[in-house]
This record gives structure tokens, sequence and C-alpha cells, in this order.
């Protein structure tokens, strides 16, 4: 049975970017030919969640914030190829590309071994918002690979929430009233994109039994007078945080992406009960880059 591609990718009429699509575009004509595979191609601008159904293998062409927006729209059941197409390895100003594990120039032999079944198969977990609003709807927000982030909308306005988490191995019980820039959240392997920017926490290493079921927690900038317990300021913990809502209008960020609005009254739960994503890598596996920030 020829397996169903879809590939995703990044325009914004660089050069660079369209140099990698036409060898990628070259290396899958081959592949339609030789295994009658079906490939659709779509831009980053213009995709929805329903082009997702139904594949047997999603590749995003582009950087880490291309894989991130797309992400979202990618359930727990279908692999996800990334292709760094400007590698900062050949350019001092391309894409890191944490989590692209291929590149046009592996792209062929890589597409390959992963439709033959023989690709790193990262189980990635995900962060999970839910809010509930006043009248009793639940809507579930983006899951974040990353970050994700719940504030006032007006960034200069102060977030005002209640606080609550239940007590987990280093943490105590919360149940606190905070007045902060807004609270972020950050999964093990996303910590180095934001968190480490808005938290002290260089030197620090986690439990490696714990980097699947563990987030990261910071209230930016809160009042140095009130970081008196462990866990309202900064976290790493696997309960659930609990946000009622003391604002006008607040938003959820998933992955610096799609934003969901709550009001005044909403409780937010944020735990990593996300749908997990099958993310594929050829060379090493994604944690194996963040070895020195586990402990055994």
């Amino acid at each position: 049975m020829s397996a169903d591609i879809l590939v995703v990718y990044k325009k914004n009429f660089e050069a660079v970017h369209d140099r990698a699509m036409v060898r990628i575009e070259a290396d899958l004509s081959a592949l339609v030919a030789e295994r009658g595979i079906r490939v659709e191609f779509t831009a980053r601008e213009k995709v929805r969640h329903s082009d997702f159904i139904g594949r047997d293998l999603v590749i995003v062409v582009g950087g880490d914030g291309t894989l991130t927006s797309i992400a979202h729209n990618v359930g727990a059941d279908t692999p996800v190829m990334g292709v760094n197409s400007h590698p900062m390895r050949d350019d001092p100003d391309g894409s890191y590309g944490f989590f692209m594990g291929s590149d046009p120039d592996n792209f062929a032999a890589d597409v390959v071994v992963a439709l033959d079944g023989g690709a790193i198969d990262n189980d990635l977990p995900r962060l999970q918002a839910e809010i509930v609003t006043t009248s009793g709807n639940r809507i579930k927000c983006d899951p974040a690979l990353n970050d994700l982030l719940i504030s006032n909308t007006h960034q200069y306005q102060p977030s005002r929430y209640r606080l609550q988490r239940e007590a987990d191995t280093t943490n105590p019980t919360l149940d606190i009233t905070q007045r902060s820039s807004g609270c972020l959240f950050s999964t093990f392997v996303g910590q180095g994109a934001w968190f480490r920017h808005i938290a002290n926490i260089e030197g620090t290493t986690f439990p490696r039994n714990e980097a699947e079921d563990h987030y990261l927690f910071v209230s930016r900038e809160l009042p140095r007078s009130e970081r008196k317990l462990p866990g309202e300021y900064t976290a790493w913990t696997d309960q659930a945080t609990l946000m009622t809502s003391d604002m006008h209008r607040g938003y959820v960020v998933s992955d610096g992406w799609d934003e969901t609005h709550f009001t005044r009254g909403a409780v937010i739960s944020v735990s990593m009960n996300g749908p997990r994503l099958h993310l594929l890598t050829f060379r090493e596996r994604i944690v194996d880059k963040l070895t020195h920030w586990l402990s055994d």
C-alpha cells in the first residue's frame, strides 16, 4: 500500500528556502515514480487541521518555528519529519533546527528510512491547557511542544489570578492569589527556547525519569516579597496547575502561535495530558541533545 504524505513548507520568498524545496520536490518525485506514493504540498499559511487527517507521514520544511506552528494540527498517531531548509551549519543566520531531524542534503535517504519504518521515533509529551468558562463551556487549547503562556491580553496590565496546585514530591499544596506578568509553562525539551530567558535555572538538572511527565512553571515578574513558598514562583511538577482568572481579558498562547481568549472567572487547567507528538529523527534522539540537563 502506498504512503500518503503531506509536505508543509515555509513560504517567505527567501531564495534559500525555495532552493531547498526544489531539491525536496525532486527527491519526492523520484519516490512517486518508484513507489507510487501520494504527495501533497501546501504552504504553512494555508494549512488546516483537516489537511492532516489520514496522512501516513507529515514532512515540515523550514525551521523550529515552522514545525511548532504546524505540530498543533497533528494528532498522536501521525509521524512528523522535520527538514531544516536553512541549516545554521551552512549559514550563521540560518536555523538551529533543534527539532528538525533532516536537511536537504540528507533528505533523499532519510525519507526512505522514514517510509520503511527505520527512523528514530521520538515520542514527545506536550502541554495542554483547558479553559472552563463561567457558562460551563470547555475549550481545549492547542497542545504545546515547547511552552505555553497564560496572561492578560494587555501586556502593560498585570495578570491577576488565583493559583492552585496539589502537592508533589518537592512542592507543597498551593492556593494563593497573584499579580504578575503572567505564567509561563514549559516542557523539558522546550525549556531552552524561552523559559531559561525568563527564569534563572542555569545549572539545574532534572531526573531522567521525570522528563516525560513533569513540566516547568514560572510566574513572570512576581514581586520578590511574594516568593515565599516553593512552587509559587517556579516549579518542576507533574501536578496540574489551576488558574482562576481575575482579568477582564486574558489568553492562552501555545508555542507562540494561536491565541485562545478567556474572561474573568474562567478556570484554566494546565497539565502534561496533551496528545503526544511522534517526531522522527535519523542520527540522534531529541533527548540525547539534552543529556547535560539530565541526572540519573
